[in-house]
């Protein structure tokens, strides 16, 4: 036992952490929650847009407060009108007398609605929605702007490069010892996914395939990690759809290019098959060539966008019955679950890594007599 805790007394240091772990998360949030102008007025919290908002992509980094008392990181602004390219910093954004915030940019007005972003009609001043909430008088934009999600695109390729180069500077070396620093804490990582193509690939093609099958895993795996960490606003780059789809398309798209002729063969000739059921196999063959690709999409997705959701409900729970007695119940939550969530992160990354790897040895199997 540590002498401080043995004078200091157990029960009193868990007090300690358990107070802090309950009122100094809240207490933040509470300050972010007081109303303007010392309004006694609270406006009702709204769990699932405050969840949806923290899981969907930004066109600033959003560390704390709301509306006017809120705090965050301008980023880039891109836009392509039919006036040419428009460019201007996310914080130019301000609230009108509707509530939506727009900028005026080179005699043009811009609304930011749900992070899309919308040019008004000539001679208007600010949009009107219709049914669904779609506006009737702006129209969309091309945008190209660097949102939350694209920064932690950029920093992922970044921090792979650096580990990817410094690994490799190692062994360009020639020296004949154990690999030290990053060397040390990529080897074994590389080797594991080397095994991952060797049990799905042919030996004699596994070579071809294993840095792609690195550069998927690490990106999944450092895009998982940085959703993890608060003063990154926790990005969901994994979690966002469109990263996913991209992801599954290269898979496929490699699966494709990679696929020999025992592959079609199996497909519209399946092997131990009656012919008489060659109707409604064929039909099941073809389309699992889709759906593989797109459980990929939806597997990472869901499971890393229910991540960030579960933790924000959890915190929710304390502003919906409005009392900091269920801090004691949320926040050890959230805590398991955070914890849980570096488990995911790694296990995401080696099952989408696994499936693309099995997906891609299917392709290129040759026939076994």
């Amino acid at each position: 036992m540590v002498p401080f805790l043995d004078d200091f007394g157990m029960k009193s240091y868990i007090k300690i952490l358990l107070s802090a772990f309950i009122f100094l998360p809240s207490f933040g949030t509470f300050a972010g929650e007081s109303e303007e102008n010392g309004s006694e007025e609270k406006s009702k919290f709204n769990p699932v847009s405050h969840a949806m908002h923290h899981a969907m992509d930004a066109h600033d980094i959003h560390l704390w407060g709301e509306n006017e008392n809120s705090f965050s990181i301008p980023l880039p602004i891109i836009l392509w009108t039919d006036n040419g390219l428009v460019t201007f910093m996310s914080s130019a954004f301000h609230h009108d007398d509707h509530g939506h915030h727009t900028v005026e940019k080179n005699g043009r007005k811009y609304v930011k609605l749900h992070e899309k972003i919308y040019e008004l009609n000539a001679g208007q001043d600010h949009i009107v929605l219709g049914e669904g909430s779609h506006p009737e008088n702006a129209k969309a934009v091309l945008d190209f702007s660097i949102t939350k999600n694209v920064l932690t695109l950029f920093l992922v390729a970044f921090l792979m490069l650096f580990i990817f180069l410094k690994t490799a500077k190692f062994y360009k070396g020639g020296q004949m010892e154990a690999p030290r620093g990053v060397a040390g804490w990529m080897e074994p990582v590389i080797l594991f996914v080397k095994g991952i193509a060797d049990e799905s690939i042919e030996k004699s093609r596994t070579i071809k395939y294993v840095p792609f099958l690195l550069t998927l895993f690490f990106f999944i795996l450092f895009g998982n990690l940085l959703g993890l960490i608060p003063f990154l606003s926790n990005p969901n780059l994994t979690g966002s759809i469109s990263t996913c789809l991209l992801l599954a398309v290269i898979v496929f798209i490699i699966q494709m290019i990679s696929t020999r002729k025992y592959y079609w063969g199996h497909i519209f000739a399946p092997p131990g098959v009656p012919i008489a059921l060659y109707p409604i196999m064929i039909p099941i063959e073809i389309a699992g060539i889709f759906i593989k690709p797109f459980s990929l999409m939806i597997r990472l997705f869901a499971n890393i966008t229910a991540g960030h959701i579960i933790v924000v409900s959890l915190i929710s729970i304390i502003f919906i019955f409005e009392s900091l007695g269920w801090a004691a119940f949320s926040v050890p939550m959230t805590l398991f679950i955070s914890v849980l969530e570096i488990l995911v992160a790694f296990l995401q990354a080696y099952i989408f890594t696994m499936l693309a790897a099995m997906y891609i040895g299917m392709a290129v199997e040759e026939p076994h007599h």
